[in-house]
């Protein structure tokens, strides 16, 4: 059976629960589920933030299908990590000619294919204009750890469920982004340690760790997940997506270069319609209360919960 995405909106958010029963393994019918998601919660003005939850009892994600990742590698030819980096490349490529998508996925490069989707999802969840959040409501490894990973924060069941990056013990590393995000959230010793042990981390050990945010009562999980998006998913929607880029992409690059384009999402989010709507409403009130509003408590405690000055 095919996995899937149902969407459901509460307001401002969008809550997203992945099902593919009976394992809750991660498949393309999924990706492809989560990238139509985030196109829609990129572009819509009335959706503010994503929640990802799962539709298993006790599994968020558990991980990617195995044997799908087996029969896309016996029908490839062996790779060097050269190679393979080249043919990413051009299977990158080809995939956005209209219409190759289909005959690709057929092929011997049907693996790189499902590669390169993966990457490009979880980019687009790291650079969308809404916060995502991962509801872990159960285990997760692998794929669903890193698709975790590429979501802005993580809140986890305080339960005996566990998260890991067990990939080792099959003989690879994670390959959906785990040994990038891990080592850029992290850092590289504990990113190495992770990866290279394998093992499950509990909920408050991940927690200690900095891997999750919060650790909520099973119960309370999803509507804890849905309020906080809720209230961050109220800030201006461009702000969100300049400050999402400005810290996941320039936050890798060179210093100077992430400068620049810190700037560039600077100078492009002040001529939006909400900044100036935001930044008049800032000035107008300043002139009324003979005080800049970021100094008055009433004032900040007002603006934290509305989103914005308005």
């Amino acid at each position: 059976m095919a996995g899937s995405v149902q969407v459901e909106q509460r307001g401002n958010v969008l809550v997203a629960t992945i099902a593919n029963p009976p394992h809750a393994l991660m498949d393309r019918e999924i990706q492809m589920g989560l990238m139509a998601l985030a196109r829609r919660a990129d572009e819509d003005p009335d959706v503010g933030a994503v929640v990802l939850t799962g539709a298993h009892p006790s599994r968020f994600i558990a991980h990617f299908d195995v044997q799908l990742i087996l029969n896309n590698a016996k029908a490839s030819p062996a790779l060097s990590p050269k190679m393979a980096n080249t043919s990413l490349k051009a299977v990158g490529a080809a995939l956005k000619i209209p219409g190759a998508e289909k005959a690709i996925f057929a092929s011997p490069a049907a693996g790189l294919a499902l590669m390169e989707r993966s990457r490009e999802l979880n980019l687009a969840i790291e650079r969308c204009a809404a916060v995502w959040i991962a509801a872990l409501n159960g285990d997760t490894g692998g794929g669903g750890c890193e698709l975790a990973l590429a979501c802005d924060f993580r809140f986890m069941a305080d339960s005996d469920h566990s998260i890991a990056q067990p990939e080792i013990f099959l003989g690879f590393p994670p390959g959906g982004g785990g040994t990038q995000r891990l080592t850029r959230l992290l850092g590289r010793r504990a990113a190495l340690r992770l990866c290279l042990d394998g093992g499950p981390l509990t909920a408050q050990e991940a927690l200690e760790l900095g891997l999750v945010d919060r650790v909520v009562a099973p119960e309370q999980l999803l509507d804890a997940a849905v309020a906080e998006a809720a209230r961050l998913g109220r800030r201006p929607k461009q702000g969100i997506g300049a400050v999402k880029r400005a810290i996941n992409v320039g936050g890798s690059l060179p210093i100077d270069d992430g400068l620049r384009l810190e700037s560039a999402e600077f100078l492009s989010a002040i001529a939006t319609e909400e900044s100036i709507a935001a930044q008049e409403a800032y000035v107008r009130r300043t002139e009324e209360l003979g005080e800049l509003p970021i100094g008055v408590p009433a004032e900040i405690e007002a603006v934290l919960e509305r989103g914005r000055f308005a």
